[in-house]
């Protein structure tokens, strides 16, 4: 199939300025870029006129968990929506292989609590037709995608393959059988390593996911498979252990880039978060630190409060089966023992908290927590809880949990020693939508504050991911490129409201976030979306194998 595409607005990818061009594209690859009117349309090319429309690459998703539900959704909506074309799973030490069967449901129950996905969905979702995380590739590579995808080898699924749940550093041979599952994972096309240390991540039954068990001298030996290999990317959950100088040792040691999570940019610390990017560029390597575009805001029911669960008592409630924890609510001896721990672990999120969504409280809606709290003469900690009970656990609070420090981040997105990343899309699928974060930092950090240049912007979603990750081909605008594309109004790109629906296996509700301003998209040379509008039956995606 040959296109041309005239009378674009081009922007390549490189951060240099935008300029009228025509592209001529032919098959998968980007034929020729030209001035307006210096390219001819051969008799079997399809002409669009692009007006005047934003021409860019496609943008890339760095940070996303769509691990199980590409195996459903291999529309890999709502990230498909918002002019990506690449997306990156695995990411923080979780994923769906290796693994045996007998700890399928262990994979479940970690992805339901640390990462908030409906187990229904995963249980009726997952076709488990793989066990090698060779046969995952080859299953995603075998699916019909509308987006091309690329994926990580988690560390906790390696531990729990090798050693099982134990909670202990691993043996010399446990070690040696990582080691060997990672490198037969990498020479399959696996696009890198991924762990984390993140004192927040409890998996299943509430307990620490396994790479948190790991000693560091465990992650050295994995990060050493890709240094022997020469290629792939190392990401980090930051936490005890693995801080900016270890992910310096790390790049130097292996030769390979870093990237951590999660530098976030909170109001109760300000500057810090700059403060560290001035702390990590002066140590060697290639490290870049992952900054998000979005306040991270969440929707959180009682019936699963896993953004709770770095406060001990609530790691009680994450290992009582769902349909029991109303009862542990109503326990006054679990009340006394969470209160203290929780009105202070979340002191400064209590007036950033609120009631979203509810059937039995329409009046506690919008009101911040803890004025509700005072004008009830109560706290908020049993307030919450008291609410939840009253409606059978139904009630949905909406709480800015980080990254509230909106001068910081313009910062952040404007300093190129970081990466645009953390949409988490695929995860917190009913609490959270930043799939969005594509056209949110066009929309609000371009257009409406300023913060960074168009093309910077655009950068920032293309040509700077694809050379960290080394996606060659990718990110750019130019002659022998990939033909992944988007076509976008920068007067009118944006975001839509957050809307829950309810399409996910087993009935399992999420939120979604729609663009506007998104005309056209191109994947692999193939159109997926025209005038505004996702084009049906195209998938034109591809596994990404390095």
């Amino acid at each position: 199939m040959k296109l041309l595409l005239r009378g674009a607005t081009l922007l390549d990818g490189t951060g240099a300025p935008a300029r009228p061009a025509d592209v001529a594209v032919d098959g998968d690859r980007i034929e020729a870029v030209g001035a307006p009117g210096t390219l001819a349309a051969t008799p079997d090319a399809e002409v669009v006129e692009l007006d005047g429309l934003v021409l860019a690459p496609g943008f890339i998703d760095v940070h996303t968990h769509y691990d199980a539900q590409v195996l459903w959704d291999a529309d890999l909506t709502p990230s498909s929506w918002h002019g990506v074309t690449t997306v990156v799973m695995g990411n923080c030490g979780f994923g769906v292989a290796p693994t045996r069967p007998e700890h399928r449901d262990l994979i479940v129950r970690t992805f339901e609590n640390v990462e908030g996905m409906a187990a229904e969905a995963l249980a009726e979702g997952i076709d488990w037709r793989f066990v090698s995380f060779p046969e995952y590739l080859d299953a995603v590579d075998r699916l019909p995608k509308r987006l091309n995808v690329g994926a990580y080898v988690g560390h906790s699924t390696l531990r729990l393959f090798a050693m099982g749940p134990d909670e202990r550093p691993a043996t010399p041979e446990e070690l040696d059988l990582m080691c060997s599952l990672l490198r037969e994972a990498m020479e399959a096309g696996a696009v890198g390593f991924s762990t984390s240390r993140a004192p927040h991540h409890h998996g299943a039954f509430g307990r620490p996911v396994p790479s948190r068990s790991a000693e560091v001298a465990e992650v050295d030996a994995l990060a050493a498979v890709l240094g022997e290999l020469g290629r792939g990317m190392i990401e980090v959950a930051a936490g005890p252990g693995l801080w900016l100088e270890d992910f310096s040792r790390l790049s130097v040691t292996n030769g390979v880039p870093v990237t951590w999570t999660a530098l976030l940019a909170k109001s109760e610390r300000a500057g810090a978060a700059l403060r560290t990017v001035e702390r990590g560029a002066v140590l060697p390597g290639e490290v870049y630190p992952q900054v998000a575009c979005r306040p991270i805001v969440a929707q959180i029911t009682m019936a699963d409060p896993t953004l709770l669960g770095e406060v001990d008592a609530w790691k009680e409630v994450l290992a009582t089966p769902r349909e029991q924890r109303a009862d542990l609510y109503r326990d006054p001896a679990w009340r006394e023992r969470a209160r203290a721990a929780t009105l202070e672990a979340w002191a400064h999120r209590w007036a950033r908290l609120d009631v979203a969504e509810t059937v039995a409280h329409p009046d506690a809606v919008g009101v911040p927590l803890d004025r509700l709290a005072t004008e009830r003469g109560t706290n908020p900690f049993d307030l919450m809880v008291d609410l939840a009970l009253a409606d059978d656990l139904g009630t949905r609070f909406r709480v800015v949990m980080d990254n509230d420090n909106e001068d910081e981040i313009g910062q952040l997105l404007a300093d190129g020693r970081t990466l645009l990343g953390l949409s988490d899309a695929g995860a917190h699928a009913s609490q959270l939508c930043d799939a969005c974060f594509s056209t949110h930092l066009l929309s609000h950090w371009v257009r409406e504050q300023g913060a960074l240049s168009l093309e910077d912007a655009v950068w920032r979603l293309t040509g700077q991911p694809a050379a960290a990750f080394r996606l060659e081909g990718r990110g750019r605008v130019e002659a022998g490129a990939f033909a992944d594309l988007v076509a976008f109004d920068p007067d009118t790109v944006g975001i839509t409201a957050p809307e829950r629906v309810w399409d996910q296996p087993g009935g399992a509700d999420r939120l979604v976030v729609d663009s506007t301003g998104i005309e056209r998209m191109w994947v692999n040379g193939v159109a997926t979306r025209v005038g505004g509008v996702e084009l049906a039956g195209v998938a034109p995606g591809r596994l990404l194998r390095p």
